[in-house]
């Protein structure tokens, strides 16, 4: 079956960085693009980032637009993100999701890993 295994979220100070992870399998990342989301307590998840599996096009939502960089290793089957200058409101659950060939929006993904967390705080 399809697995999305998120990992490399911890308790950080604002400034510092972490590297994310999604391990892939079941599916080849050759076809699926690869979405980051993030929830925070209290309110709805947002999208953060997004790699196509077509072209590898990315996205970032303005919040992160120049402190986090997504990138794929298709042959290990996954996906990073990494995260720098990370603020206080970064904290979140961070999920990575797929959908076949094309980053779409939030509600078509059509897989989604448990998350991890990310807690940015002096």
């Amino acid at each position: 079956q399809v697995q999305l295994v998120e990992s490399g979220g911890g308790l950080v100070q604002p400034g510092s960085s972490l590297r994310l992870s999604c391990v892939v399998s079941g599916l080849s990342l050759d076809y699926y693009a690869i979405g980051w989301f993030r929830q925070a307590p209290g309110k709805e998840r947002e999208a953060v980032s997004c790699i196509s599996a077509t072209d590898g096009s990315t996205y970032y939502t303005n919040a992160v637009e120049g402190r986090f960089t997504i990138s794929r290793d298709n042959a290990k089957n996954t996906v990073y993100l990494e995260m720098n200058r990370l603020k206080p409101e970064d904290t979140a659950v961070y999920y990575c999701a797929a959908e076949q060939a094309v980053c779409v929006p939030e509600s078509f993904y059509d897989y989604w890993g448990q998350g991890t967390q990310v807690t940015v705080s002096s």
